[in-house]
């Protein structure tokens, strides 16, 4: 027989406790999907770190954003009305020139992307046009604008003293205005103006305006082409011009070649004429660049021009921040952050020249400064006064940007050997006849108040609930009703 269980003992079950289940932990919700248990606590020292550094500089790099573009938005709403002013269909809108070249040490895309970024969104809100004059080294803005500027003398009757025949592309120039005078198209009847980008563009503008009205028709006897070339050509320094001469090889050297190269040539078979012709790629020609027809020096003694107007086209000038070096890097970034103020000034600037409502002439000063501001250099204080005369009176045009010149880099202030005219190292020299003629863009107290006050105001812009509310569909085609446009019904009358 099977053995029986024991029998239970009397007053055991009542000490054994019942076996509890543990409490899931986390919430059910998450359990139920599949989710694993999130435990919210604080991260950890490095973690911290990291986070703070990365969110301190995405939220002062987003709160830049938003106010360059607010910036921005104020004076595009300032002159967005002349876009939708009417035009004859028989006339030329009003167009501006603007002046770029590229900055010391750098490629001119620096300053087209600067246009793109600052400038162009609010000449683009006001409908305007513009022709563009770039320069891609030292000397070209002042080459194009001098050379402009006889053209325009020739136009208007002057004649060189030594006759020269009419280049092709001056006469296909001067076919166009002839077409539209014959199909009557006129010409813009208001002010022009000009755009200048930078301190390095705004001497090379001063310099080709006193080349263009007080310098001769004709070129100097000195510039041939042999010359022209030269003075095209870049220069070397001192010490690459030695290094060079004791490198450069000699007619021993070529005849004492290898006879091994020789005989590889020998035994190359021929080349055909129609081949050396096909593999002869001709590349594109550097355009020469002008030599000044003027010295500095010279501008006391030259006669202007007879058909020089009396108020010459206004300028409005604009900053152009460009630093280069990797231990300048502190102040690029500080830069960065703060590019609302840089958005602020641009679009004041270009808002004054676009409304053209107030000119103002350029301010004197009784004493001349010319000691250097940028030590270390090579700018000394008799460098800047070399091609300055004496007893010369400061104008305000020689001090616009001035700041800037600290920022160009080393290339701008070396030296170089049979080195040309240099119109950034040099100082800015102007004479009286020229910048009394000169004009400058402004904002009247009252356009700038308008300006400041509808600020943010964008009639195209719509908040969150709106924005909504268009996307449903709500209200859309509700009518109006007479108390919301102003209406007060026929119970008025």
């Amino acid at each position: 027989m099977a053995d029986k269980p024991p029998a239970p003992v009397e007053g055991a079950a009542k000490d054994v406790l019942p076996i509890r289940q543990p409490k899931p932990a986390g919430n059910p919700v998450f359990r139920m999907m599949g989710m694993p248990n999130f435990r919210f606590k604080l991260p950890s020292r490095n973690w911290l770190i990291f986070l703070s550094i990365t969110g301190s500089f995405t939220t002062a790099v987003l709160y830049d954003r938003y106010h360059k573009k607010r910036a921005q938005q104020r004076w595009c709403n300032l002159v967005s009305h002349i876009a939708h002013e009417p035009l004859p269909t028989r006339q030329m809108p009003r167009k501006i020139t603007i002046f770029l070249s590229a900055p010391p040490g750098d490629s001119i895309r620096a300053v087209r992307e600067h246009f793109h970024e600052y400038v162009k969104p609010v000449l683009a809100a006001a409908a305007m046009d513009w022709d563009v004059i770039e320069g891609r080294r030292e000397g070209d803005v002042r080459a194009g604008l001098a050379e402009k500027i006889r053209k325009r003398r020739r136009k208007d009757g002057e004649k060189p003293v030594t006759s020269e025949e009419t280049k092709p592309s001056e006469e296909e120039e001067d076919l166009v205005p002839e077409w539209r005078v014959t199909a009557g198209v006129k010409d813009w009847e208001g002010i022009q103006g000009d755009l200048v980008l930078g301190r390095h563009t705004w001497k090379e503008y001063v310099r080709g305006l006193h080349e263009g009205w007080l310098g001769p028709l004709d070129p100097p006897p000195d510039t041939s082409e042999t010359s022209a070339a030269k003075h095209d050509a870049p220069p070397l320094p001192t010490e690459q011009l030695s290094a060079g001469d004791d490198e450069s090889p000699t007619s021993d050297t070529l005849q004492t070649s290898d006879s091994s190269t020789a005989t590889a040539d020998s035994a190359k078979p021929p080349i055909e004429p129609a081949q050396a012709e096909a593999k002869k790629v001709e590349k594109p020609k550097t355009p020469v660049q002008t030599p000044p027809y003027i010295s500095t020096s010279a501008y006391p003694s030259a006669p202007i021009a007879p058909t020089t107007p009396s108020v010459l086209a206004p300028t409005a000038i604009l900053p152009l921040p460009h630093l280069l070096g990797f231990l300048n890097t502190p102040i690029r970034i500080y830069r960065f952050l703060n590019r609302r103020h840089l958005a602020d000034e641009t679009g004041r600037e270009v808002a004054a020249l676009v409304l053209a409502s107030y000119v103002r002439p350029w301010d004197s000063k009784s004493e001349f400064m010319g000691s250097s501001p940028f030590p270390g250099h090579g700018n000394s204080t008799e460098e800047q006064r070399s091609n300055v005369p004496a007893n010369h009176e400061r104008w305000e045009p020689e001090g616009v940007l001035e700041g800037e010149e600290r920022d160009w880099h080393k290339v701008a202030w070396k030296r170089y050997q049979g080195e040309p005219e240099r119109v950034w190292r040099n100082s800015m020299v102007v004479e009286p006849r020229i910048v009394e003629r000169m004009r400058r863009f402004d904002l009247t107290g009252a356009e700038e108040d308008l300006a400041r006050k509808d600020e943010g105001k964008d009639p195209a812009a719509k908040g969150l609930w709106a924005s909504v509310k268009e996307t449903i569909g709500w209200e859309q085609d509700r009518a109006v009703r007479g108390w919301e446009h102003g209406s007060v019904g026929e119970e008025s009358e």
